[in-house]
């Protein structure tokens, strides 16, 4: 489960964050966010087991190949476009409330529900949220905590 929360986290980051630079390519976000999440699995998987850096290093290879075809499916317009979304909702929805994007250009496309809503006691507001990915035909599911910052985006938490 908390493998899960981590590989959602990621992934929500990097559309969050993926205008702030147009530097790495799609495919390359893709990989390094694969490799990631591919090392936390096998760290966990091998957990008490002698081989465990052999898991690790697997998970790394394995989850690379993955985000890479990922990412190279996954173009700038739908990560502004899921990026965008996400703070919609974050921002102007009620509990449960599902927002959609879709890329006409792609066929890729998303939703982004919030869950929960808290007030921290600074009286930050934080939400949970669900997501879901469709790219290229597959499916990916998440789901993460943001909180709004000053300058009124949301940060999700890790």
């Amino acid at each position: 489960m908390k493998t899960k929360m981590i590989r959602v986290t990621i992934i929500s980051a990097s559309l969050l964050l993926a205008g702030c630079s147009t530097t790495p390519s799609k495919q390359q976000q893709g990989a390094a966010a694969g490799a990631v999440v591919g090392g936390v699995l096998g760290s966990a998987l091998g957990d008490g087991h002698a081989d465990k850096g052999w898991a690790i290093a697997l998970g790394i290879i394995f989850g690379a190949i993955v985000g890479d075809q990922i990412g190279a499916q996954l173009d700038e317009r739908d990560r502004l476009l899921a990026a965008q979304n996400l703070q919609y909702s974050l921002e102007s929805t009620k509990n449960g409330a599902v927002t959609t994007w879709q890329n006409p250009n792609t066929g890729n496309g998303g939703t982004a529900t919030p869950t929960t809503t808290v007030v921290q006691s600074n009286g930050t507001p934080c939400r949970e949220f669900t997501t879901e990915i469709q790219v290229g035909g597959e499916t990916q599911q998440g789901y993460g905590t943001a909180c709004r910052q000053a300058d009124g985006s949301w940060k999700i938490q890790s």
